[in-house]
């Protein structure tokens, strides 16, 4: 069976190093040296980046876009394969800059053979990797001023949540769930470390011996548990939803099932680490507020 898009990404998030994501230092020039210009026509082989580009307002520049690159609205979306970039497909869009996953050295060494810019652009493993990428893609389109103040803003978002919550949601376990085959995320992940900033727990990290951060739990693993929260990442790509949950067998048991603590999550938010990384902590913090009242 071929494994669903969101179970790829996740995978190649868990192959990325720990300094995945944090930009190279900047170059020192001379300064008699002139600036190099912004890019006119940027080609986005990440869903991530082309989030970035429009809310940084480099989208104008934006040319074209991989086929799973869905927000905002009306991005130029193509069927270029973020999974498997073509470069001759990417280069017909004529770029001065290609924005490539961390994934494709590859490729971007044979667009920069046809001297087209590319970044290259590494999974995070923490805020301040993601914070550091959006920066990145402002200095290389010559929006260094917006990405700072989206990073601001993103901060300032998360911040907003965390505080409302307050310690309500301290000590509330969770089961993060990537597909219904049980793949999940430990603490140690960029989603699992996002979560602990409103002091859940995460049933996934003592779950298995292997040296996993994306471990596959059990059915029975995941009853025992009986996690206060289900965080469903699965309902586009596996339509997963609190009824399919009751269907389980067992599952109907949870307290979270009985409860309020299935949480359908939007699987494009969940998946990325860009400007609604906010919008997730903010949908796991009401519903970890509803079950803790």
């Amino acid at each position: 069976m071929l494994m669903p898009a969101f179970m790829a990404l996740a995978l190649a998030l868990a192959a990325c190093g720990g300094g995945d994501g944090e930009p190279a230092a900047a170059p020192t020039t001379e300064s008699t040296e002139t600036a190099s210009p912004a890019p006119e026509r940027i080609v986005s082989m990440t869903p991530t980046g082309t989030e970035t580009l429009f809310a940084i307002g480099a989208g104008d520049a934006v040319v074209a876009v991989d086929d799973n690159s869905n927000f905002p609205e009306d991005v130029p979306t193509t069927d270029l394969s973020s999974f498997e970039p073509n470069v001759e497909g990417i280069a017909t869009y004529d770029p001065d800059l290609v924005l490539l996953s961390g994934d494709n050295e590859a490729t971007a060494a044979a667009l920069e053979k046809l001297g087209i810019e590319v970044l290259l652009l590494k999974a995070p493993t923490d805020l301040e990797g993601a914070y550091d990428q959006m920066l990145e893609i402002g200095e290389a389109t010559g929006h260094d001023d917006e990405a700072a103040e989206l990073v601001a803003n993103v901060e300032a978002d998360l911040q907003e949540t965390v505080e409302a919550v307050g310690g309500g949601a301290s000590g509330l376990t969770y089961y993060y769930e990537l597909d219904p085959t049980y793949y999940s995320v430990t603490s140690a992940t960029f989603i699992g470390q996002l979560l602990s900033l409103l002091g859940l727990e995460n049933i996934a990290d003592g779950a298995q011996a292997e040296a996993s951060d994306y471990p596959q739990l059990s059915a029975e693993y995941i009853l025992q548990q009986d996690p206060d929260l289900i965080l469903l990442a699965d309902t586009k790509c596996c339509e997963q939803d609190a009824d399919a949950l009751a269907a389980r067998d067992g599952w109907q048991t949870l307290k979270a099932v009985q409860g309020k603590g299935v949480v359908e999550l939007d699987d494009d938010i969940a998946s990325r680490w860009g400007p609604r990384i906010a919008d997730l902590l903010a949908d796991v913090a009401e519903a970890a507020q509803r079950v803790a009242a």
